[in-house]
């Protein structure tokens, strides 16, 4: 899939997919949902949900939000990104 030519008719596709951080090999999990420029039609951002705490009984940490450009390349299963996990929590 190229990375320049997703666009929100695409989006569906995106969501069935796992992502993987290639820093530190982790799992992030699923992408949930994604942040769409409405002017361009382009994806800008996905969204991961973050983990969940104590056998999810105390909530969950906050969701990552990985730019665009932090991806690196999208297979047919999975979502490669190179990203720091600090720099892409979001704050609800």
């Amino acid at each position: 899939m190229d990375l320049e030519v997703i666009t929100i008719d695409r989006a569906s596709e995106i969501q069935k997919k796992e992502v993987i951080n290639i820093s530190d090999g982790r799992r992030l999990g699923f992408v949930y949902d994604v942040e769409v420029d409405l002017a361009t039609g382009k994806i800008g951002s996905i969204i991961v949900p973050g983990e969940t705490k104590m056998f999810g009984l105390f909530g969950k940490y906050e969701d990552y939000v990985i730019p665009w450009k932090e991806i690196k390349k999208i297979g047919d299963d999975i979502i490669l990104v190179d990203l720091d996990k600090k720099e892409h929590i979001y704050e609800k």
